[in-house]
């Protein structure tokens, strides 16, 4: 987990650490760069939710924020389906909005 210098993050995810066998726990990345990284690519996402001011329910918040990584991994050219599922990002897209 990348997380930047908060003091309530860090005690947050230790406390989840407690208790765990070392293989399950999470690694903690303290990185500033890294983070701004992460909260730019999130920028769109907050710049759309802002005025709505949240969202009414879950599944329309599942949808909403599953459509905007979509799109993202289209424009970034993540977006790999293997030729089996015959999936591309479009009919992915659609999916979604159906």
């Amino acid at each position: 987990v990348t997380i930047d210098k908060s003091g309530a993050n860090t005690a947050a995810l230790a406390t989840l650490n407690m208790g765990k066998p070392e293989a399950e726990t999470m690694t903690i990345r303290q990185s500033k760069y890294l983070n701004n990284l992460i909260e730019q690519d999130h920028r769109n996402i907050k710049r759309r939710i802002r005025p709505m001011l949240g969202f009414k329910s879950f599944r329309r918040a599942q949808t909403l924020l599953a459509g905007i990584e979509l799109i993202h991994m289209i424009r970034k050219g993540q977006c790999m389906h293997p030729k089996s599922q015959g999936l591309s990002p479009a009919d992915s897209f659609y999916r979604l909005a159906a």
